[in-house]
């Protein structure tokens, strides 16, 4: 094996090992990517790669995106700080009722992550509702998370056309797409996921003999009573608002406005194209937030707070996700990395599907990131792909809806941030309830997006 394969191999595994012992991987990233400089023979160059290769990988990522980690943040924040995002989950619960308890969980997390609500202020929200319902119903509480990983990490992230997640924005640059890319497809994939999820969850239900909630759990929730509650209405707002102007600003009134400026060097000769999801999302984002403090003035104790701690609170994803990139970059700017992405292509050469799927779900699952895997594996690969869909003759749009689809499987190994953060949230162990988590977040998107493959590869 060649040494520099060696060293990025190496580099990569000891990515996974050392996240998964919860060193933060904006200290990982730099350090492991400049070992693989080293292993490669590189080492002369090693100060020239940090600061043009990994900085500059890092900043432009950080640069384009950060409106949208940092809108999306307040919103989640101002959503929960009003009730808004309580009142809506609670409504679904009630609504549905408790025989079909996780149905409505599920829903009630789908709606807020779609909507925008960042899937770490799903959880927080959800929890204590999910708690009381789960008792009330006598319910395993260990089944919780998995429920709520269902709901907010799977289905509603990757697949369906529309969602304002970040895993449907990255692929837009890339493929020439918008965040509605391959709607039938997302739709179909999407419900497959939801419906195969539930299907696990209630036949784990019906296996429970007969446990119950069960006793002496930590971290159980205090009982939300609060009267001053927004009206349903008025919390569903904040979401309309969100998914019809980013639909109107992107399919309609985007595409209607004079953007020849883009063409100048002062704006970097970029085609509008690749602008408008990301305008349509901030304007979006930013609108939304508006409603929210329009809508509960008087609701949100202190707004400078709230707005503080939404801004704080998207730093970190940021930076974890822009320290990746950087790392992806550095990954690829190697000599070594050509043997690597050959060797990917090669998994299928006439099939880019199969090699940017592959591609996209073992980076995702070595950096335990979704979004992470995603831009790593684009960043590195991206046009390349792009190429070979024009090569092939295959729709763009299938590429981004795969890519994002894909970013949504191997990422929730045990290390993943999102599923240490909800079994915290949930109080539970890995040992009690990952089992599940696996089965409803790994195995079966896993499956549906390789399905989706099957299927589109038999039409290429």
């Amino acid at each position: 094996m060649d040494i520099g394969v060696l060293g990025i191999l190496l580099s990569l595994g000891l990515l996974m090992y050392l996240a998964y012992r919860g060193i933060s991987v904006i200290i990982l990233a730099p350090v492991l990517a400049m070992l693989a400089v080293l292993i490669a023979g590189e080492g002369q160059q090693m100060l020239g790669i940090y600061t043009q290769v990994f900085m500059q990988k890092m900043g432009s990522f950080a640069v384009k995106y950060f409106p949208i980690f940092l809108l999306g943040a307040i919103f989640g924040k101002l959503m929960e700080d009003s009730g808004s995002a309580k009142v809506i989950a609670r409504s679904i619960i009630q609504s549905i009722g408790i025989k079909h308890a996780c149905l409505a969980i599920v829903l009630a997390c789908g709606l807020l992550t779609y909507g925008g609500v960042s899937a770490f202020v799903v959880a927080f929200a959800v929890y204590p509702l999910a708690a009381a319902l789960f008792k009330e119903a006598n319910l395993p509480k260990r089944l919780i998370p998995a429920t709520i990983a269902l709901g907010a990490f799977t289905f509603t992230m990757t697949c369906l056309p529309g969602t304002s997640q970040i895993h449907n924005i990255i692929p837009v640059s890339y493929f020439g797409t918008d965040m509605y890319a391959a709607p039938v497809i997302g739709l179909l994939a999407g419900m497959a996921m939801m419906l195969g999820g539930l299907a696990w969850i209630n036949w784990r239900l019906k296996n429970t003999d007969s446990e119950g909630y069960g006793d002496g759990h930590s971290n159980e929730p205090v009982a939300f009573t609060d009267s001053r509650l927004p009206h349903l209405m008025v919390a569903l707002l904040p979401i309309v608002v969100v998914v019809t102007a980013n639909y109107v600003l992107q399919k309609i009134m985007i595409p209607t406005w004079d953007t020849s400026y883009l063409a100048s060097d002062k704006f970097g000769n970029i085609e509008v194209g690749k602008l408008k999801s990301i305008w349509s999302m901030i304007m979006a984002l930013m609108l939304a937030i508006l409603t929210v403090l329009a809508c509960n003035w008087q609701k949100i104790k202190d707004i400078n707070r709230s707005l503080t701690q939404g801004a704080m609170g998207s730093m970190l994803p940021t930076f974890n996700t822009a320290s990746e990139v950087g790392y992806g970059g550095t990954i690829a700017s190697l000599g070594a990395f050509l043997l690597v992405k050959e060797a990917v292509i090669n998994i299928s050469p006439e099939n880019p599907l199969i090699s940017e799927v592959v591609a996209v779900n073992v980076l995702a699952g070595i950096t335990g990131s979704a979004s992470g895997g995603l831009t790593i594996a684009l960043e590195a690969l991206g046009n390349t792909y792009a190429d070979l869909a024009q090569q092939f003759s295959i729709n763009p749009e299938w590429m981004h809806r795969l890519a994002s689809m894909a970013s949504g499987g191997f990422d929730s190994l045990p290390h993943n941030g999102a599923v240490i953060t909800l079994l915290t949230i949930c109080g539970l162990s890995h040992r009690q309830s990952y089992k599940d988590i696996f089965m409803v977040s790994l195995v079966i998107p896993v499956t549906i997006t390789a399905i989706t493959v099957a299927v589109l590869s038999f039409l290429i």
